[in-house]
């Protein structure tokens, strides 16, 4: 009975806080962005000049290990002596007044310019030698059985002489690091010649087609074991029913652990878009319906003769209120990003359609993060506390 208004009123809730607080959505994107070029480590290129003395006559694998908590690449070098550009190798030697063309990141640019020399303007299309020797390309990891190998395991710098500088994942560009982990989808950016170009590509797969394939089978596993964890009672001290997470959160969270654990463990998590949104759609719709089935039968009844009507005010009551004082908290002392936001009043309220509604609206992933942040504990939180409402009341 109270379902309809209550989404009515979670949404009420999101453009109330949005019209007092005068929300601009272009700068909030702006912000999301920022926050996750910070968090990912983005990765920016800088070119050198070699002007150190500690460094003259040092490889770059000895710079490797001077600066080994650091995070840098560098690719590739134009020697002062013969004023030639070449691929840089952990055995290339520094000199003086040579220029290198590095790629690291934000936080880490001063240090490398401090301990190296100081930056010079020289555009990327001046890095691609005039005999066009060497070629910078992105090349996709489409080969399945890559998933969750190691960047250095492959050791393309020591067997074709190649540099891969940088690693894009969503949309976002990362620092090539060794240690970084593979996924189904990356795409990395890769500078040597032309022979050796292609045959990283035949080693990565670097077949577009097979990304159109939504690798349903790690998300019907993860449902499976969703539904499994869902079902597992837990009791606890002074509870006298159990508390299960149900067919909701166990999904959830067996699909936050896939996710973050997945590629251990060779399991796929790329989905294309056009799946994605679709299963989203479908999973929306029939949650709706089924909650439509459930209280339709006797919803006009309820509230004509049956004081529904009175349900109805409290759910929005219970529902509206809270979210009003804990949003305005957020955005007023805390400074939470609005879509941010958005996402933490779905999901504290487990709500599928207004999480739905939240991600048109902000037309990105920052309410889906921030939804799935909650909605474990908040469901948890829900289910507990109406045991504990029993226990007071009818002990």
């Amino acid at each position: 009975m109270a379902y309809p208004l209550g989404v009515v009123g979670i949404i009420l809730s999101m453009v109330f806080i949005r019209s007092i607080f005068r929300v601009n959505f272009i700068k909030e994107t702006e912000k999301i962005r920022e926050e996750e070029n910070k968090q990912t480590k983005g990765a920016i290129p800088m070119s050198l000049l070699v002007q150190n003395p500690a460094v003259f006559g040092k490889s770059i694998g000895d710079l490797s290990s001077l600066l080994e908590h650091r995070e840098f690449v560098i690719s590739r070098i134009w020697h002062n002596d013969n004023h030639k550009i070449e691929i840089a190798s952990a055995t290339t030697v520094l000199n003086q007044d040579d220029k290198i063309f590095v790629i690291t990141t934000e936080k880490d640019a001063e240090t490398i310019k401090t301990f190296i020399g100081n930056e010079i303007t020289m555009d990327r299309k001046q890095w691609i030698p005039t005999d066009s020797q060497l070629i910078s390309r992105r090349v996709v990891v489409t080969k399945s059985e890559l998933n969750g190998k190691r960047l250095g395991d492959l050791q393309f710098r020591k067997l074709l002489g190649i540099n891969v500088t940088r690693l894009n994942r969503a949309g976002v560009d990362i620092v090539a690091s060794p240690a970084l982990t593979l996924q189904v989808g990356d795409k990395l950016t890769v500078v040597g010649s032309e022979q050796s170009v292609a045959k990283v590509g035949e080693i990565l797969g670097n077949s577009l087609h097979r990304l159109n394939e939504p690798n349903l089978i790690t998300i019907f596993v993860g449902i499976a074991l969703g539904i499994i964890l869902g079902s597992i009672p837990f009791t606890f001290l002074g509870i006298p029913q159990p508390v299960k997470l149900g067919l909701a959160g166990g999904p959830l969270i067996v699909s936050i652990l896939i996710s973050r654990f997945g590629y251990r463990y060779r399991l796929i998590t790329y989905t294309t878009l056009s799946a994605n949104l679709m299963l989203r759609e479908i999973g929306i719709t029939l949650f709706l319906a089924c909650v439509g089935l459930g209280a339709g039968k006797g919803f006009v009844d309820t509230i004509v003769n049956q004081g529904g009507y009175a349900w109805i005010g409290y759910g929005f009551i219970i529902t509206t209120l809270p979210l009003l004082i804990v949003g305005c908290i957020g955005r007023y002392y805390y400074k939470l990003n609005y879509f941010t936001i958005m996402g933490l009043i779905a999901g504290s309220t487990t709500d599928p359609p207004a999480l739905a509604y939240s991600t048109t609206t902000a037309g990105n992933s920052a309410p889906s993060v921030g939804y799935a942040t909650v909605y474990p504990l908040t469901m948890f939180l829900r289910v507990l506390s109406a045991q504990l409402l029993i226990l007071l009341f009818f002990s």
